[in-house]
């Protein structure tokens, strides 16, 4: 018997994604999301942290200690994407593969800025040229170039920076 073709998956329509702050329960599927992000646009990035070291940070440290929000699918998908504001940087901006290409990344940045509106700062991968696409439509320019040896990582990295 022949395998059906895979379908990208579609949430039923109509559906809603909240943006919210992320309250301890989030902890682990906002973990998961950024997870399985990371693996996905930068496969060949090297994660110092075990999946579990991930959660452990999340519920620890991201949630409670951190300014966390959530895209919020609801019955559609759940928690879909995560935001992490510390200061003036934009420390982590992550969405679920299957929600990328509808709006929740520009509702995130937007919601940054509101946040921060004096500016803001963040990093992000030399490798990843998509995010640098994101951003810079965002308004975000390059202000530093780095060997990596200041991230957990060590990949080369690039620091942007949005001034209103």
């Amino acid at each position: 018997m022949p395998s059906e073709p895979s379908v990208p998956f579609e949430p039923p329509v109509p559906f809603t994604v909240a943006l919210r702050r992320a309250a301890a329960p989030d902890a682990t599927a906002a973990a998961d999301v950024w997870l399985h992000s990371f693996a996905t646009a930068l496969p060949t990035v090297v994660s110092p942290r075990s999946a579990a070291e991930v959660r452990d940070y999340f519920r620890e440290v991201v949630v409670p200690l951190r300014e966390t929000w959530v895209a919020d699918a609801g019955d559609a998908g759940g928690i879909v994407g995560v935001m992490v504001l510390k200061d003036d940087e934009l420390s982590q901006l992550y969405l679920h593969p299957d929600w990328r290409g509808r709006g929740i990344g520009d509702r995130f940045v937007e919601l940054a800025k509101e946040r921060s509106p004096d500016g803001l700062s963040l990093w992000t991968f030399q490798v990843n040229k998509p995010a640098h696409r994101f951003y810079e439509r965002h308004g975000f320019v390059c202000a530093e170039y780095t060997d990596g040896s200041g991230n957990e990582e060590r990949e080369p990295d690039v620091r942007y920076v949005w001034r209103p």
